[in-house]
């Protein structure tokens, strides 16, 4: 399967997503990121009701460091972008970005580890999500 090392997600801004301003409200921002992974996995071939019914297995946020640097506003269409910076047999580094247009308004550096779904201690992923996943790392940042 062939896959652009930069998976993108479109998203667009309603009332439920701004505060009283207008603006996106700054946590909504991890939800469309959330999303965008999701969609990612999924498609790969991985969905998440599927891993963690199948191998038992799930991805967890571990650590996530966020730069907001331009508001985005209702009506707005976004895209949020997905890129694998380093894959481990037990975590995954994932960059990811809010645009719009052209333009920047977050960045995102997520760190997930790979868990058992009924006891959420770390394990390695199962060895055909690891090849599928490990030709796509980049050390490259796509900001």
């Amino acid at each position: 399967m062939s896959i652009d090392p930069r998976f993108s997600w479109p998203t667009r801004i309603y009332w439920e997503d701004t505060d009283a301003g207008g603006v996106v409200y700054h946590a909504r921002y991890v939800a469309f990121m959330e999303r965008a992974r999701t969609e990612w996995m999924r498609a790969l071939g991985y969905g998440q009701e599927s891993m963690r019914c199948g191998e038992g297995q799930v991805f967890v946020v571990r650590a996530m460091t966020l730069d907001f640097l331009k508001p985005a506003r209702l009506d707005d269409e976004l895209m949020a972008t997905v890129t694998l910076l380093q894959c481990r047999r037990a975590s995954l580094v994932i960059d990811q970005t809010i645009l719009r247009g052209d333009q920047t308004l977050v960045t995102a550096q997520v760190r997930l580890a790979a868990v058992g779904a009924r006891d959420f201690r770390p394990q390695a992923m199962e060895d055909t999500l690891y090849a599928t996943l490990k030709p796509l790392e980049t050390k490259f940042a796509q900001h």
